[in-house]
Parts: structure tokens; C-alpha cells; sequence
């Protein structure tokens, strides 16, 4: 499983509306083959950065499968009008607790 973060900074202001538009555009993450799960979260010390934390089978199926395809494009469309400043994006995998 990896786990992908993207840290989004939205115009101040513009928050409500960001918000909406994720509330619409999710659904395009969603069925892409190779997502498990998806979450945006907002900042509390920060209201205009918002953290979103989309989990997927491999780095492959977000690259491949999501950014690659008119998904993207189009949730990109949706919620991209908002942004400050370009996201950083980064993908992680976890760290095992077995011995």
C-alpha cells in the first residue's frame, strides 16, 4: 500500500468554495483502479492549507492509472482555481513493527 500527501494551499478566502469542489471531484479519485481510500483534512492553526492523504495499491496506479488519465485532468479542473501555490505531492509507504 502506498500512501499519498499532498499538502495544498488554498487562496485565503477561497476555502469554502475549495471545499465544495473536493466534495464534487472526489469521485473521480474514487473509481480509479488501484484506490483503496481517500481523506482531506484542513488545518486548524492554518484554515487555507489542507492536508489530502489518498491511499493506493502502488505508486503505478496513482501515476498510471490516475495522473495519466482525463480523471486527473478533470479533477484538476475542479479544484485546482483554488490552489496558492502548486501542491507538494510525495507518496510513503509504512513502516513494519514486526521484528
Amino acid at each position: 500500500m502506498i500512501l499519498e500527501v499532498a499538502l495544498i494551499d488554498i487562496r485565503p478566502g477561497e476555502e469554502e468554495a475549495f471545499t465544495a469542489a473536493y466534495r464534487t471531484a472526489h469521485t473521480l479519485v474514487r473509481g480509479t483502479p488501484g484506490f483503496r481510500s481517500i481523506r482531506m483534512t484542513r488545518g486548524v492553526e492554518s484554515p487555507s492549507r489542507f492536508v489530502l492523504l489518498v491511499e493506493w495499491d502502488t505508486v503505478e496506479a496513482h501515476l498510471e492509472n490516475f495522473r495519466e488519465t482525463d480523471r486527473f485532468t478533470q479533477w484538476r479542473g475542479h479544484i485546482g482555481p483554488y490552489f496558492a501555490s502548486p501542491p507538494v505531492v510525495e507518496h510513503f509507504t509504512d513502516i513494519s513493527t514486526d521484528a
